[in-house]
């Protein structure tokens, strides 16, 4: 019986590869996106290495800088630029679009395996700053419950430790860069060693809340200046 099944199994193969089987493409946003699924995982929930990070449900205008930075330049990785290098701003900001959609529940953080103390020092950097060293609160930009702000701040919850800390240290380096001033760029470089693992293990252990959408308006505007990318006229996110 076995060795039957194994035979069916080979002939019904042989049959789809054959030249008269049929393809049926969908020619979707979500088919057209493979490229980015194949990394940032299935539906772009993030990818199992954690490095590459999760992109669905994060605000737009976000996702949108953010694929016009890869392609221009303002962020460095070389295969996100060659995926984008050809594609136009509009079409970017319909993969943007598509991304920021989709509402797909968040896996459960993984516990942080660091001492007690370096988690209270990462949340009160989260949440209150360090005014001593000019740091700002997390929450002053990335909203009060840290899941990000319209149209166009990323949260910062659901994002794994190495990818927190590899983005930081982009900042801190140059690697990764935002239109003038370059507000992150300044905070990173405020942040002592120490701090950098203290915040990073704390925004990687903390679950998302039951209603992690972004937030609409921040309670207040932030003390900070913070350069931002222009939105193409006639196709505002």
């Amino acid at each position: 019986m076995t060795k039957m099944r194994t035979v069916a199994f080979l002939l019904a193969g042989l049959a789809a590869g054959s030249p008269g089987a049929r393809t049926v493409f969908e020619d979707s946003m979500a088919q057209r996106t493979l490229a980015c699924t194949a990394c940032h995982g299935k539906e772009g929930r993030a990818g199992p290495d954690g490095y590459y990070p999760r992109i669905a449900g994060k605000p737009a205008g976000y996702l949108y800088n953010q694929l016009l930075n890869f392609r221009d330049g303002r962020r460095r990785y070389g295969l996100m630029t060659r995926l984008l290098d050809p594609l136009s701003d509009a079409y970017l900001l319909e993969i943007a679009r598509h991304f920021a959609a989709l509402d797909l529940p968040y896996p459960p953080p993984r516990p942080a395996a660091v001492p007690a103390a370096t988690l209270r020092r990462g949340a009160t950097l989260a949440r209150e700053g360090d005014a001593a060293r000019g740091v700002p609160a997390c929450v002053q930009c990335h909203g009060p419950a840290l899941t990000g702000v319209l149209p166009a701040t990323p949260g910062l919850l659901g994002l794994s430790r190495d990818y927190l800390n590899a983005q930081l240290g982009a900042w801190r380096t140059g690697q990764r860069q935002a239109h003038a001033p370059d507000c992150m760029a300044r905070i990173a470089m405020r942040l002592q060693p120490d701090d950098l693992v203290a915040v990073t293990n704390w925004l990687a252990s903390q679950p998302l809340p039951e209603h992690g959408a972004p937030a609409a308006a921040l309670p207040r505007l932030p003390d900070i200046a913070c350069g931002s990318a222009t939105r193409p006229s006639g196709h505002q996110p």
